[in-house]
């Protein structure tokens, strides 16, 4: 009998012994190197070196194996501190999706000039390899196991929900009357020569698996409101945390405040979740834990109880409305209560001028700083002060949306220029701060490195001589606004800051190029021919670009303002 999990991508397959002469029910787990790494290659069921798109005459190699009744999870307190597992750089990653989106882009060409199958077929495997990297390269979620006769192995998952399924799945399993055994070498060779077989009940959730009739999945803005739950027996501290799909793995993307001492949570909280291809939408209830004595080893990190966890597809016709869709997903005997609706990335992203000039949204920097007699507008400075103060640790910071309600409140006290305006947020989220500091870039009627100096951004990003991209970068910069400029190398080095919290707050440079370059770049006007493309093809080919102007600055030396204006004649431009 074989038992899968329901995972995506399957991180194992357990087996017990109705088919093998071992008794009673053993467990085995098969990583394959294509989708999981772990701190020690060699403890993994390997396919063969054949390649990794090969299907036919593979070949397995038992590397280890753990009868269930011998597997343990050790707790937080029991564990003993791992080697640290470096991270697979954010770049590398950020290649191999530009890679696949620009695969994509060319498999849909050829399909619609009717191109040769050979052709479809190679650029197809090409893809297939990279989505095979980057689903063994991207997870850092960290999961052990523990033979209580031997020794430990560390794996990592895409997400904790992920992690959730798979310690259920071996709990069902170990609720049986199991004994421990060990295998004969002959049975391990019947268990590695049924490998193939098995390897084909799963499909990997890769676009090369997809047929072609299937959903790309939405490009846009997922708006999320978590209302309330029930269904808890005793009284807890509770939150939510908010997963979506992304390149065939989960991100986690938002969280909810805690709810203190209560078996009935109300939080009425929105959020605006960006999709990149996104297929499903998960929910994770926790109870929040505060005692720092129960910290995960392995990244140092407090655990959190999972009270229950559910999962919805994002159907296009169902959330493709202006009206907001209600539903309740049941998990573990909790009903949690949501709404959400889909705005399509052209209609989310469109810069539109605020009629009121006398705020800041929506507002020129250039009218705005004059009016202040500032060199950076105050909202920006209020905003990097306070995620210095006290969010510059905080794990996603910029990245895990803020409670929508909350933003909209900060936006409308810096409009109105309100007095309360420090003590606010003092007392506010900081992740509603870090959201109305991106939205305040957001909704600038043209962008902070301005419209007219993008199609130049772009061709400088892609000069392959480093002498003559430095050159053009910097002139570049030089031919900006003063306002927008200044406000630019304020942001910048801000930023890198955030960035040399990395190990605690897990943002990178390059993560925060991720989050910040289309807002500072994206123009105001999309292209007229932009309606004849994809969702996906925008994405791949524009974000991209995007996300590297800003991360070549990032990646930078510090850059003055007053050795720009020293070195070369600077070429001013109203705004």
């Amino acid at each position: 009998m074989c038992m899968f999990p329901d995972l995506a991508p399957p991180a194992a397959i357990i087996l017990t012994s109705a088919e093998f002469s071992v008794d009673p029910a053993w467990v085995i787990f098969w990583f394959w190197a294509q989708w999981f790494r772990t701190e020690e290659p060699a403890s993994l069921w390997l396919t063969s070196p054949s390649g990794l798109v090969c299907r036919k005459h593979q070949q397995y190699d038992c590397k280890w194996y753990i009868p269930l009744a011998d597997l343990v999870f050790p707790s937080p307190e029991e564990s003993e501190a791992s080697p640290h597992v470096h991270p697979f750089p954010d770049h590398e990653l950020e290649d191999m999706k530009m890679k696949i989106s620009a695969l994509k882009s060319e498999i849909q060409k050829e399909k619609a000039n009717k191109g040769q199958s050979r052709a479809i077929e190679r650029l197809k495997k090409k893809m297939f390899e990279n989505e095979f990297l980057l689903l063994l390269n991207s997870p850092t979620i960290p999961f052990r196991i523990h033979n209580r006769n031997g020794k430990s192995y560390l794996f990592l998952l895409s997400s904790d929900y992920e992690r959730s399924e798979w310690r259920e799945a071996i709990q069902k399993l170990q609720k049986k009357d199991l004994q421990a055994f060990v295998l004969s070498s002959v049975e391990l060779q019947v268990l590695t020569g049924s490998c193939f077989k098995l390897r084909t009940v799963h499909n990997i959730p890769v676009t090369s698996n997809k047929d072609d009739d299937e959903s790309p999945g939405l490009y846009g803005f997922l708006h999320v409101i978590v209302h309330s739950a029930k269904g808890f027996k005793q009284s807890a501290n509770l939150y939510c945390t908010l997963e979506v799909d992304s390149f065939g793995y989960f991100v986690s993307k938002a969280k909810t405040r805690v709810f203190r001492d209560t078996t009935e949570p109300k939080w009425d909280e929105e959020f605006e979740i960006e999709l990149e291809g996104s297929q499903s939408l998960r929910i994770l209830c926790y109870e929040k834990c505060y005692d720092k004595t129960k910290v995960n080893k392995d990244n140092n990190e407090i655990v959190d109880k999972i009270m229950g966890k559910g999962q919805i597809q994002l159907d296009p016709q169902t959330v493709e409305t202006k009206n907001w869709h209600t539903d309740v997903i049941e998990m573990n005997g909790i009903k949690v209560e949501f709404s959400m609706k889909f705005t399509s990335r052209d209609m989310s992203l469109k810069r539109t001028p605020s009629k009121k000039q006398t705020g800041v949204f929506g507002v020129k920097i250039s009218v705005v700083t004059k009016r202040e007699r500032s060199k950076v507008p105050y909202i920006v400075r209020q905003c990097v002060e306070e995620v210095e103060k006290r969010g510059i640790e905080e794990v996603g910071i910029y990245r895990i949306s803020g409670v929508a309600t909350d933003i909209q409140a900060l936006k409308a006290v810096f409009d109105a220029n309100n007095k309360d305006i420090l003590l606010m947020l003092s007392d506010m989220d900081i992740n509603a701060i870090a959201g109305t500091l991106k939205l305040y870039f957001r909704e600038l009627p043209e962008p902070l490195l301005t419209d007219r100096l993008y199609p130049a951004f772009m061709e400088g990003i892609a000069l392959s001589d480093p002498a003559a991209k430095e050159n053009c970068m910097m002139h570049l910069l030089r031919s900006l606004p003063d306002p927008n400029l200044i406000t630019f190398l304020f942001l910048l080095e801000h930023l890198k800051r955030v960035a040399e919290k990395e190990p605690i707050n897990k943002m990178s440079l390059h993560n925060l190029a991720t989050v910040f370059g289309p807002t500072l770049l994206r123009p105001s006007e999309v292209e007229s021919k932009a309606h004849l493309t994809s969702a996906a093809d925008i994405w791949s080919h524009d974000v991209m670009a995007q996300v590297q102007v800003l991360l070549y600055y990032l990646q930078h030396p510090p850059i003055s303002f007053a050795e720009l204006k020293r070195n070369t004649l600077y070429f001013s431009t109203d705004v």
